[in-house]
């Protein structure tokens, strides 16, 4: 049995515990987030206080956000707290987003639609990717693209 008072050793404080589920949702939040507003790792570990390697793991989901750190995250990219913490419908939502993110065309795309402020023009511009991806009005695929796969 192990003494209670004795302090743990090196060996007894390393973990072999995976990323818990809820940090590694926070951190793909954080990193969505953060490309969206075309912000460096390195600028956000500045404006919050710490260095660039532990944006990197929080977005990793490899360590946790303490409650004063995650507030100062959020203020910084504009969301509420609750953003890193939302798992609900839009699941298959993020995913097409992470994927769109994952490419330096789709975010460029991105931050060029965000920055669009007449709503005529983006509903213009929704049209036209919808028309081009064979997409109908009520969001399902026309039967001559499904199963097209799409140029890369």
């Amino acid at each position: 049995m192990t003494d209670p008072l004795t302090p743990p050793t090196d060996a007894s404080r390393q973990s072999t515990k995976a990323p818990d589920q809820i940090d590694i949702l926070a951190g793909a939040r954080l990193r969505l987030q953060r490309k969206l507003l075309g912000m460096s790792q390195t600028y956000l570990g500045n404006r919050v206080g710490v260095a660039f390697q532990q944006i990197q793991k929080y977005e990793a989901g490899l360590n946790r956000m303490g409650s004063s750190r995650l507030q100062n995250i959020a203020r910084e990219l504009g969301v509420p707290v609750s953003y890193f913490f939302e798992e609900d419908e839009r699941r298959g939502t993020e995913e097409a987003v992470g994927a769109l993110m994952t490419t330096r065309e789709g975010i460029n795309l991105t931050r060029a639609f965000n920055s669009i402020r007449n709503p005529a023009i983006r509903r213009a511009i929704l049209e036209l990717a919808n028309a081009a991806a064979g997409i109908n009005n009520d969001n399902t695929v026309r039967e001559e693209t499904a199963g097209v796969e799409p140029v890369s």
